[in-house]
């Protein structure tokens, strides 16, 4: 919890607004309410029917309410430049595997950042490797994942990689600092 306390007071200080599923529970639910006591944006997008079963949380700068989890996905893509997963459960594994998948399909080049917290997510960089090692991934193909152990180091690697990341069509808008 300390860990996505520090994210959400990192994003604010920096003003970078957060994108995340827009409720209330676990870490998400703490990175939003710490960024939002520092003064950040926190866009929530949540789909209709977890509305009802989820607890969204109240006072986020701006709620999107879409049809179902397959336009939530979209929407949060579209609204972010870049991703970062927390440690977390099956649908967190899910949403980061699918923004992987769209960036070894050519689809983005946003960054993708592991919260490595505690060696959290070291079970599935380790199975990357061995999907690597039994040629599943071609060096051409392979995403970048960049991993940090520490929440203060994820919005110094976002800086970093929006700095260095290219694409003909962007415009400044574009490149706005979003996550």
């Amino acid at each position: 919890m300390e860990a996505a306390r520090t994210l959400g007071r990192a994003l604010a200080k920096a003003g970078i607004g957060l994108v995340y599923g827009g409720g209330a529970l676990g870490l998400m639910g703490e990175t939003a309410r710490a960024c939002l006591a520092a003064g950040g944006h926190v866009t929530g997008i949540i789909p209709e029917f977890l509305i009802r079963e989820e607890i969204m949380l109240e006072g986020v700068s701006e709620l999107v309410v879409t049809a179902n989890m397959h336009e939530r996905k979209m929407a949060m893509f579209e609204a972010s430049s870049g991703f970062c997963a927390l440690p977390g459960g099956i649908g967190t594994l899910e949403e980061l595997v699918e923004v992987a998948t769209w960036a070894q399909l050519g689809q983005h080049v946003k960054p993708i950042i592991v919260a490595n917290i505690g060696g959290y997510w070291d079970p599935l960089m380790e199975l990357f490797d061995h999907m690597d090692g039994e040629g599943f991934f071609k060096s051409s193909t392979r995403v970048r994942i960049d991993a940090v152990d520490d929440a203060a180091q994820i919005v110094p690697m976002f800086e970093k990689r929006l700095k260095i990341r290219r694409q003909p069509d962007w415009t400044p808008d574009k490149l706005a600092k979003r996550i």
